[in-house]
């Protein structure tokens, strides 16, 4: 196992020791669990928004929609109905 050295805010601290003390683990044990469980689920939200993409991408092929050929240029218009100009 690697050691680590973190700087946690005081609250955040008195979070985690709380919570050891409650579940009668070791301060190191509930971190380890909180990073495990952070970590799968910002992967799932990452993975989800990939699906996301890939089934828009799918309907797009399967419809053969086409965007307009100026989409690039004119992103911001066609996204937010809005003409940003040099301000």
């Amino acid at each position: 196992m690697l050691k680590t050295y973190l700087y946690l805010p005081d609250e955040l601290n008195k979070e985690i020791i709380a919570l050891a003390k409650r579940q009668k683990k070791s301060k190191a044990e509930v971190m380890r669990e909180a990073l495990k469980n952070g970590l799968e689920s910002v992967q799932e939200k990452s993975d989800a928004s990939c699906q996301v993409l890939f089934k828009l991408a799918e309907l797009g092929k399967k419809h053969k929609l086409r965007g307009p050929k100026d989409g690039s240029l004119k992103l911001d218009e066609y996204l937010w109905r809005k003409e940003w100009k040099d301000e």
